[in-house]
């Protein structure tokens, strides 16, 4: 009774959650001094850890992944998962085109290709991890398959020194 109806509910619940998510990938390049590329890493790899940590955390994502269907008055759900899609690619591609800069590589595929990837990638895992959570380890296998995309993306590998960048 405290909330107009579904959407209202929906949207409250989803935003206990992922904010501190979207928060984390959000400051990725925010400091100067910091490695983009190990930034990106730290925050693409807290959605995990907190799904698998936090109990409240992984049952709102299950509600979100599984249980909702994008009909009459919960479509303003989808429009608010479109926003915020588009505001983690955002972050995503900002985020790959100062890694890449600052490890002077040029990516094989356009900046964008190269976050829809990363952004599905992270997605996807989660997703199967929801549905058969006993079938991988979602944190250990998440973060290699990240590393692999991202080496095939033509990125060092995590922990690899890169020098600073010279004027």
């Amino acid at each position: 009774w405290h909330f107009k109806d579904k959407a209202d509910l929906f949207n409250a619940m989803m935003e206990r959650v992922t904010l501190p998510m979207e928060a984390a990938l959000h400051q990725t390049g925010q400091d100067a001094a910091g490695e983009p590329l190990e930034e990106l890493r730290r925050a693409i790899s807290a959605a995990p850890r907190r799904i698998v940590s936090d109990v409240q955390t992984r049952r709102v994502f299950e509600v979100a992944t599984h249980k909702v269907e994008y009909v009459d008055d919960l479509m303003p759900i989808k429009t608010r998962h479109v926003q915020a899609r588009a505001v983690a690619l955002g972050s995503l591609e900002r985020s790959l085109e100062a890694a890449a800069s600052r490890s002077a590589v040029k990516l094989v595929v356009p900046l964008p290709v190269a976050a829809q990837a990363l952004h599905a990638l992270v997605v996807g895992l989660i997703h199967d991890w929801l549905l058969a959570s006993s079938d991988f380890d979602l944190c250990v296998d998440g973060n290699r398959a990240v590393d692999a995309l991202l080496a095939g993306l033509g990125l060092p590998p995590s922990g690899h020194a890169v020098p600073p960048a010279t004027a």
